[in-house]
């Protein structure tokens, strides 16, 4: 199967998987995926995610999702930055997410990070999704 927005498919998953309140989803292998899951996890949105490797050779992300007392604690993750229509921002305009108290995460030239982290090393880029 072919993806065209392969960001797009691991938030959807994400999503529907918390709708249900699945404690795990899996999603396709790529360092982009891994990259943004570690952000994800040092933010505290999920609990962990750990790479499986089946018998005939595929590799998946197990994603451990985090739920509180109220559900998920991801309550929205949205995708910015499109395959039609890229969004790319410098430092001193990266948008801040419900003032502060989500994050964007942002592809730059030293890596996949948080809007904080690309505000304090002084870099833009593009900015892949917001999470809150």
């Amino acid at each position: 199967m072919s993806l065209q927005d392969p960001l797009s498919d691991l938030f959807s998953r994400i999503r529907n998987a918390q709708m249900r309140n699945k404690p795990i989803v899996s999603s396709p292998v790529s360092k982009l995926r891994e990259n943004i899951l570690e952000v994800l996890k040092n933010e505290g949105y999920i609990r962990g995610y750990a790479r499986t490797k089946h018998s005939s050779g595929r590799e998946e992300l197990d994603i451990e999702l985090k739920y509180d007392d109220k559900g998920p604690v991801i309550s929205e993750i949205t995708r910015i930055s499109k395959p039609g229509r890229r969004v790319y921002s410098g430092v001193g305009r990266i948008p801040y997410v419900h003032n502060g108290l989500g994050i964007s995460i942002i592809s730059t030239s030293k890596g996949v990070m948080t809007d904080a982290d690309a505000r304090d090393q002084k870099v833009g880029g593009e900015i892949i999704c917001r999470v809150f």
